[in-house]
């Protein structure tokens, strides 16, 4: 399945969290009030909006997002909250899966925009990443160290043609526009049960001192699809898979969760953004589009934790 890590074309509000109040009173004089908590429920956006990934500018935030079926790529604006275009020294940046002409591969590109609504431009005349003996490479991810340091990261796209799927890190220019030295092996790839044929979908997230991989894996058309975490002490690795199963897994009215980003909210919570199907299985395969969801991700002892997919009403970022 081949992933984007942000969009364009769709502008649309993101109904996030709606504000409440409320209260009585008599006579006069007006009774004391006090708002109740601004609440959500799941889905945060319906239709297909697959992959997630959330930029925050000023006091809006953007999510961007795969097509849908109609357009190629999507982006979404909301106050409140709202994948993934980075923000660099060249402006507004854009790392997408495309199709390499040449080899047929699907391969990694990058775009530029002055502005996150874009319109974003790819001059480049060869991909940025294209691992094409080992099927391409797709869903790109950004990740910036605390020295500043940035890094991309991805996947080679083994299950196109019979070979094994692995996780990827490089080290990126100051402007995100090129990549320095050479791609490394996470250590990393489909090797668990649970996993099926594929591992896709990289997201890095640093904890105190430890470097957590975030992934998601399994079939992105079954219930099994879930999101698991692998942990390293360096940005490159090597990592070693999480105990147990996927920290996030089909649950309710949410089948095969996955795609996720993570976001540090103003307040300093922390939540995954991740898409889910939210339609009756037919046989082996989820129903329904991959709509977006929102849930609380917390570090317990020094392990992620995901309370969800959570489909009931929830206290607001």
């Amino acid at each position: 399945m081949g992933r984007s890590r942000a969009a364009i074309l769709l502008a649309a509000a993101l109904p996030v969290a709606a504000a409440g109040c409320g209260g009585d009173g008599g006579g006069d004089r007006p009774a004391a009030t006090t708002a109740p908590p601004r609440t959500f429920t799941n889905p945060v956006l319906g239709g297909n909006f697959a992959d997630p990934s959330l930029l925050r500018i000023g006091d809006s935030w953007y999510a961007y997002a795969t097509g849908d079926l109609v357009v190629n790529l999507q982006v979404a604006r909301s106050r409140d909250r709202a994948p993934e275009v980075a923000r660099t020294p060249a402006g507004f940046v854009l790392y997408s899966t495309v199709r390499h002409a040449d080899s047929g591969r699907q391969c990694i590109s990058v775009a530029v925009a002055r502005q996150p609504e874009g319109p974003l431009r790819d001059t480049r005349r060869r991909p940025l990443v294209c691992q094409e003996r080992l099927g391409g490479s797709i869903d790109p991810s950004r990740f910036v160290d605390r020295d500043g340091s940035a890094y991309l990261l991805w996947k080679n796209d083994g299950n196109c043609c019979d070979q094994p799927t692995e996780l990827w890190g490089q080290r990126l220019d100051g402007d995100g526009l090129a990549l320095e030295g050479e791609p490394v092996s996470l250590g990393t790839r489909d090797d668990a049960a649970w996993e099926g044929d594929l591992i896709e979908a990289p997201t890095l997230w640093r904890e105190v001192n430890t470097y957590h991989l975030f992934f998601s894996a399994n079939d992105y058309a079954s219930p099994g699809y879930g999101v698991g975490y692998a942990t390293a002490r360096r940005v490159l690795g090597p990592y070693h898979d999480g105990p147990g199963k996927p920290i996030l897994r089909s649950r309710g009215s949410a089948a095969g969760p996955g795609g996720q980003a993570l976001v540090r909210t103003g307040n300093g919570g922390l939540w995954l953004a991740y898409h889910a199907r939210d339609g009756a299985a037919v046989g082996d395969e989820a129903g329904g589009q991959r709509s977006m969801w929102l849930d609380r991700l917390e570090f317990v002892d020094g392990r992620p934790r995901v309370d969800g997919p959570t489909d009931g009403p929830q206290e607001a970022p």
